[in-house]
């Protein structure tokens, strides 16, 4: 071919080219239009292409549990923090010098008023008793004799072979002697004293801790520690504070002269450690804490309080007379108060505005705007909303079977018409 010939189909060739692009992208867009709509497809349609299984229906009533409002007494307590105080602590100390020689209780032990405890060596506190108990025999024998004296002097004296002066002065003798005497038996009750200090015994009942000092040692009466410490724990006290805000409501109560029921629960809460009843109130609120101190006094039978226990208070203020009550779980709030899901006998959820009372454990007294024996929810209350159908897994603890009526719809149906193209 001619050069003039290829020049000629050059522009043909270029014309063809500039034909064909445009065609090419548009079956390139084409095709990524088929992926993007096979692969961007409704969950519904994915699902019903792989089992015929429909989707999600929004007006599938919501699983929840339901319980029956209750009616009772219910009791109002007030809750507080309290610390076991001993009516009575005695550290038990020798009165006397002395080696000790016997130690007879054991650590920990319950002792009684009078038990013997421990005892100082006695032989140096009998012997000064024997003393002065020689002492007395003999000035007794002292007066006797100036007694006999003066009963001769004054035979004497009627017979006026004596003087009066010398009969006088022998009756001044006699006194003499009996101030003697009297002070020789002040001595001996002393030294009786005295030895019967050689025995430490409980001055209180209660338990004894741990021993200070050991057989062997020498005690003295100025002896800091002590031998051991005495706690009285059968009766003991709880001191608890309250809130300022309670304390009108406790000032009352206490002045109807009826006895306050307080229980004692230990650190945790749980476990109820015994029963008492209030003794005593403060005089003034503490204004660094804003709190009223108050004194409970306990039996202490079963002996499960110690001096300086941490323990939570419970006192019985009050019982409300045959009031609602529903769990705790029912109770749901938000910028206008509290209020609850009522279950009625179509199985639909309204919300029912209440006012609340006191709170024991799990369970709550509603004062108004709901009955005995309706149905609040308690669990699933996060699907409902005003109207919500319900479908009731659970009454009052129990399981419940499952409503056929309140089923999904078979295969192909649905409960809302489906507006998609």
């Amino acid at each position: 071919m001619s050069q003039d010939n290829r020049h000629e189909l050059r522009p043909l060739a270029n014309r063809r080219r500039a034909f064909l692009l445009p065609g090419s992208l548009i079956v390139l867009a084409l095709i990524a239009a088929g992926f993007y709509f096979q692969h961007s497809s409704s969950p519904d349609e994915k699902s019903a292409s792989k089992g015929g299984k429909r989707g999600h229906d929004e007006d599938a009533p919501a699983v929840v549990a339901i319980e029956s409002a209750g009616k009772a007494d219910f009791p109002v307590y007030l809750n507080g923090l309290g610390t076991v105080t001993a009516l009575r602590t005695v550290t038990v100390r020798p009165r006397v010098d002395g080696e000790l020689v016997r130690v007879v209780f054991s650590e920990g032990q319950m002792v009684k008023e009078g038990d013997l405890l421990a005892e100082i060596d006695p032989r140096p506190f009998q012997v000064q008793l024997q003393q002065v108990e020689g002492q007395l025999m003999r000035d007794e024998a002292l007066l006797k004799n100036a007694q006999i004296d003066h009963d001769r002097y004054q035979t004497l004296l009627e017979q006026d072979s004596i003087s009066a002066q010398q009969t006088m002065t022998q009756e001044a003798q006699v006194k003499q002697y009996q101030g003697i005497v009297e002070m020789d038996k002040a001595q001996v009750n002393n030294a009786k004293l005295q030895l019967s200090y050689a025995r430490l015994t409980a001055p209180i009942s209660g338990r004894v801790g741990l021993r200070q000092i050991d057989q062997g040692n020498i005690v003295h009466a100025n002896d800091t520690n002590g031998l051991v410490v005495i706690t009285q724990l059968q009766p003991v006290s709880v001191v608890f504070t309250l809130p300022e805000d309670n304390v009108q409501a406790v000032v009352q109560r206490w002045r109807s002269n009826e006895a306050v029921r307080v229980e004692a629960y230990d650190r945790a809460g749980k476990t109820k450690l015994a029963d008492g009843k209030l003794l005593a109130l403060d005089n003034q609120i503490d204004p660094t804490t804003g709190t009223l101190k108050l004194k409970a006094q306990f039996d202490n039978n079963e002996r499960t309080l110690f001096a300086n226990q941490f323990v939570n208070i419970k006192m019985h203020l009050d019982t409300l007379p045959g009031v609602t009550v529903v769990s705790s779980a029912a109770i749901q709030h938000d910028t206008q108060g509290s209020f609850v899901y009522v279950v009625g006998q179509e199985k639909t959820a309204q919300v029912r505005r209440i006012t609340l009372g006191p709170t024991e454990g799990d369970k709550v007294a509603v004062l108004s705007n709901l009955a005995a024996d309706e149905t609040v929810v308690v669990d699933g209350v996060d699907k409902l909303h005003e109207g919500s159908r319900v479908d009731i897994a659970q009454k009052n603890g129990l399981a419940v079977a499952a409503d056929p009526n309140m089923q999904a719809k078979p295969e192909g149906t649905s409960r809302k018409k489906d507006k998609r193209p």
